[in-house]
This record gives C-alpha cells, sequence and structure tokens, in this order.
C-alpha cells in the first residue's frame, strides 16, 4: 500500500491545488490544475486520491482511453507526486456498487477532502448533476517527494 499522508500533509497547505497529467491518444501529456484530496475509496476503503471533472472534460476523455495518470501537489519548496489508474465515477461512467445517492455522496465528500465548505450542500449537489461532474479516484501505485 502506498502511503499518502505526505500528499495530504501538502494538499492542506495550498487549498488541495494539485496538477493532474493524463496521457492524449497519441501519447502526448494533457495537464491541468485541479482541486484534489485523499479519502477513502467508497467500495474498496483503501486511502485514494480524488478529483471532481466536469462530465465532458478533456482529462475524463484521456482517462477513458488510457486510466494512467500523474498527480503532484506543491507547497512552497515541497512537493509530491502519486502516479496511478484513475477510476471514473459518474453518470457518464456508472458503477455498479455506486448509485446516484452514492454518486452524489462521494463529490461531496471529494470536496470536503480537497478542503472545499459550502454553505447549501442542495445547490452543490444540483450544480454537480446539472455539469455531469464525476469522481476522479487515482488508485496509487507510486509516490514519490523531494527530500
Amino acid at each position: 500500500m502506498v502511503d499518502l499522508s505526505y500528499f495530504a500533509e501538502l494538499l492542506a497547505l495550498d487549498h488541495g491545488l494539485c496538477v493532474l497529467s493524463t496521457l492524449r491518444t497519441d501519447a502526448s501529456i494533457q495537464a491541468s490544475v485541479v482541486n484534489a484530496g485523499v479519502l477513502r475509496h467508497p467500495v474498496t476503503h483503501v486511502q485514494i486520491v480524488g478529483l471532481v471533472a466536469r462530465g465532458n472534460a478533456r482529462k475524463l476523455q484521456n482517462l477513458r482511453v488510457n486510466p494512467r495518470s500523474a498527480i503532484v501537489v506543491r507547497a512552497g519548496w515541497q512537493w509530491a507526486t502519486v502516479e496511478g489508474d484513475a477510476e471514473i465515477l459518474g453518470p457518464n461512467d456508472p458503477h455498479p456498487d455506486i448509485d446516484g445517492e452514492a454518486l452524489r455522496v462521494l463529490l461531496q465528500d471529494i470536496y470536503r477532502a480537497a478542503g472545499g465548505t459550502h454553505d447549501d450542500w442542495s445547490v452543490f449537489d444540483h450544480v454537480m448533476a446539472a455539469e455531469q461532474r464525476a469522481a476522479v479516484l487515482i488508485h496509487p501505485r507510486r509516490s514519490y517527494t523531494n527530500p
């Protein structure tokens, strides 16, 4: 099991801001800034890195073809990277053990894990559904950092 404690520690220092890298179909790299958090997988309960993405986002299209990804967090001169395969759970990427209610809760859990708060969770839920937001769960294979 990959230890995500240092990654989580750095996330807390800069509002969960990270850079997610995915592979395009031509094998070039696509990078985007995302908010992420460390949390337990809703089915397996192992620690993963989670983020939320719009249903039509390029990163989701890339991950559907090739789930390999890397996510980097930085705080000052300290950084940590987690590499692994991403799993997508959302309206366009159903999972047999995650129904609509479980997805709603998972999106909120990821948002909280990334340091987010909200005054009206029903509005949050409405926006997530309207934008067909999906959960991206990165199953860590490797983690590394600067000394």
